[in-house]
């Protein structure tokens, strides 16, 4: 009997990841898409069998809004992984299905309060719980790992600086007065504009607010500006700040965005981000032509006190994935957790696994994450 992945939340990332599961050809499973909305459920499942000629290992099944169908359940009992990609106050919610009935978890969200709130549930669980294991947070810290990694083999008896994790979600085109399109959940958007920041600053982790420390950077010589946002950091702070003196994130945007958020964003409550979200919906659209940009950083003195650097920058752009372009920001999102999922499946992880805890080049040289990101 095949081994089956349920995909929680038939949305842009939840069809997405049905689609590369069953295009790959280092997974034979059964997919099971769950959703509460019947329409979007229905509408996903046309999309995806538009798309690969494996939908016959695909499976839909509607999640009732409360409580959980003799149906629902049965297929939790059987189901090997679940992959999360509903909103992030759902998280702990699924990771709670996941104990109950013995499935591997991994999921997306940046939010931290359910990402400490499922650490703590999932500590003694028998099953695997890869947490935060998208692209930001997700692919951007386990490659900031390998690049601290990489420069402690280069100098040895060396003294780490600086860790700048830089992610842009960005429209391959933008114009004022907001200078961004959405590629990806505006909510998502907003909640990273309003929450705290987290950072370490001379070895002292301290939470920040976010959009406070503007920067301006060229990467391939193409000119942006970075902020701090919320979610990002991961947990890398608790995890390097040992070692590191300064670790942050910071999210890409085209110059002259943040002067229009800042213009118009009152306040850091959860009543400001649904104001934020209605605002940004109504002023900026949603479009499909995108561009990831990925940016990581490391410096810090060797054994002699000489500075040096080490950089990693990645443009991604959409990709065709069976009969359909996935937008970059898709594969991106996907990608990671997928290869969370294959090696959960493989049964290499057990309890409650962060982005520090992965091990960071056979990870990033997975084989459906280096299909998106290439092998570092």
């Amino acid at each position: 009997m095949k081994q089956s992945i349920f995909i929680a939340g038939a949305g842009g990332i939840g069809r997405a990841a049905a689609l590369m599961i069953l295009e790959s050809t280092h997974l034979d499973v059964q997919v099971i898409l769950g959703d509460a909305d019947p329409d979007v459920l229905r509408s996903a499942k046309d999309w995806i069998e538009s798309g690969t000629m494996a939908h016959k290992d695909l499976d839909v099944i509607v999640m009732p809004r409360s409580g959980d169908s003799a149906e629902l359940i049965k297929t939790f009992q059987a189901a090997s992984v679940l992959l999360d990609c509903l909103p992030g106050s759902l998280a702990p919610k699924m990771a709670r299905h996941c104990i109950d009935y013995e499935m591997h978890y991994a999921n997306l969200t940046e939010y931290v309060a359910e990402t400490d709130a499922i650490m703590e549930m999932a500590k003694d669980a028998k099953t695997g719980f890869i947490l935060q294991t998208g692209l930001a947070p997700g692919y951007i810290d386990v490659l900031g790992v390998e690049l601290v990694n990489r420069f402690k083999e280069l100098h040895p008896g060396g003294k780490l600086r600086n860790l700048r994790l830089r992610v842009g979600a960005l429209s391959e085109n933008a114009r004022d007065p907001h200078y961004y399109a959405f590629t990806w959940s505006p909510i998502g958007v907003a909640t990273e504009y309003v929450k705290e920041s987290v950072v370490v600053e001379d070895g002292i982790t301290k939470k920040i607010p976010s959009l406070s420390e503007r920067e301006q950077l060229i990467l391939q010589g193409k000119h942006y500006e970075a902020d701090y946002t919320s979610g990002g950091i991961a947990d890398l702070p608790q995890a390097l700040g040992g070692e590191v003196a300064n670790i942050n994130y910071k999210t890409i945007r085209y110059p002259g965005h943040y002067d229009w958020v800042l213009a118009n964003l009152k306040g850091h409550s959860q009543e400001d981000i649904n104001t934020l979200e209605r605002f940004m919906l109504d002023n900026i659209p949603t479009v499909e032509n995108d561009i990831v940009l990925v940016y990581a950083e490391v410096d810090g003195h060797d054994a002699s006190g000489r500075l040096h650097g080490i950089n990693k920058i990645l443009s991604i752009l959409p990709m065709r994935i069976g009969d359909h372009t996935l937008r970059a920001i898709q594969t991106t999102t996907a990608a990671p957790l997928i290869e969370s999922a294959r090696l959960l499946l493989e049964g290499r992880y057990t309890g409650v696994i962060t982005q520090s805890m992965l091990e960071p080049k056979s990870f990033l040289n997975g084989p459906i994450v280096s299909q998106v990101y290439g092998q570092v």
